[in-house]
């Protein structure tokens, strides 16, 4: 799969040593790309995870693609049925083939794809979706993907981690037009700060249609996106729906360290809880750190120090980093999927004590004035102790 997973490569001009693109190259082979393919009788074979997309993506003439790469400033709206496969491990997703016949017994496949006609229309559907959760229920998760990803890829993934993380109330998915081209790094980081005003306009829909809370999940370079649309909101001083955001989590998240700091000193008040996810052996922000010319990025940061005065949670995730670069484990590992799922009850385990004791998770808890890291373990233990 070619998607947020692979590292970077070769970017414009910048010269990368020989050794780094050698290594590069050997990922470079695509397989299938994820794309939505409808398939109504898969109804009655997988679990139908519902979701509703706002995007900046426009029509393709190149590849008649509706949400291709081009850039668009009107935010356009839809929602796409997505059924999850009885066969499939959790985290996992198998992309259907092109050419071939889909299989949704194994493969996620689309029911159906609606294309709103408007704002309007979009929210009276994701109000009477949030209206037929229970009442406690009635939250909204909107998920930002990351550097090279169709349309397609991050609406599924959103699906598979609603489905697996169990999550109440309401998936909404914000595509912003990556290039979804593993030579794309540049193009994919304007594309970002373009889709800005998007992401902005979606977090007020998604609180017009009646959401009670808010919670934010961004993945890469869409880390970088979330916290440039919140500066901007807190800037054009916004409290209201700031306030309203009740979480954010940055998987892996592709930032500068200085500009993050600066990006949540400009905000002021953090959404909480604020978990950012860490892997000192994530390739593919070492490789963009290279390209910068820098150590680390937030996403592989390995001293909690550097951000002492932020009131965050870095969650290190280091240990479970396997596969092609490590840098999706958290929604591939079924053990950190766990952890995720119940965040909430790590957060209030580690509230009264944050003084480096080994505890729960089998991780150790490390505090800097107001940045807390957690390190997690890969012991057994971890997802029994968090299980209902």
């Amino acid at each position: 799969m070619c998607s947020d997973q692979k590292c970077l490569r070769r970017v414009g001009p910048v010269r990368i040593p020989v050794l780094i693109f050698a290594s590069l190259a050997l990922l470079a082979g695509c397989e299938d790309r994820g794309a939505i393919r409808i398939v109504p009788e898969a109804r009655n074979i997988g679990v139908v995870e519902q979701v509703f997309i706002g995007t900046t993506r426009g029509f393709d003439e190149e590849t008649a693609d509706p949400f291709g790469k081009i850039r668009q400033a009107n935010l356009r709206y839809a929602r796409v049925d997505v059924s999850i496969p009885p066969e499939r491990a959790v985290g996992e997703i198998d992309w259907p083939s092109k050419g071939g016949t889909p299989n949704p017994a194994k493969e996620f496949v689309a029911l159906d794809q609606v294309i709103y006609d408007g704002g309007a229309e979009f929210r009276a559907d994701l109000r009477a979706a949030l209206k037929n959760e229970a009442s406690n229920n009635r939250d909204a998760v909107i998920f930002v993907h990351g550097f090279n990803n169709t349309f397609a890829e991050g609406t599924y993934r959103l699906a598979q981690l609603g489905h697996d993380l169990k999550v109440q109330g309401v998936l909404v998915h914000y595509s912003w037009p990556s290039r979804a081209n593993a030579l794309g790094y540049v193009y994919d980081r304007d594309s970002a700060l373009f889709g800005r005003d998007g992401l902005e306009v979606l977090i007020r829909d998604v609180e017009a249609a009646g959401a009670r809370n808010v919670i934010v999940v961004a993945h890469s370079m869409g880390g970088a996106l979330v916290m440039e649309t919140l500066r901007q909101m807190a800037i054009a001083g916004d409290r209201h729906s700031l306030e309203r955001i009740r979480g954010v989590i940055l998987m892996s998240p592709d930032i500068d360290l200085d500009v993050f700091h600066e990006q949540a000193v400009k905000i002021g008040k953090l959404p909480q809880p604020f978990l950012i996810f860490t892997s000192k052996k994530d390739r593919a922000l070492a490789l963009s750190a290279r390209l910068t010319g820098q150590r680390d990025r937030l996403g592989n940061l390995a001293d909690p120090s550097e951000l002492a005065d932020l009131k965050v949670t870095l969650v290190d995730t280091t240990a479970f980093s396997t596969g092609v670069g490590g840098h999706f484990n958290v929604g591939d590992s079924p053990v950190l999927l766990n952890i995720l799922g119940n965040i909430a009850d790590v957060d209030a385990a580690f509230a009264s004590d944050r003084t480096g004791k080994t505890g729960l998770l089998g991780g150790v808890v490390l505090t800097v004035q107001n940045a807390t890291q957690i390190i997690l373990s890969p012991v057994s233990a971890i997802a029994s102790d968090l299980s209902p």
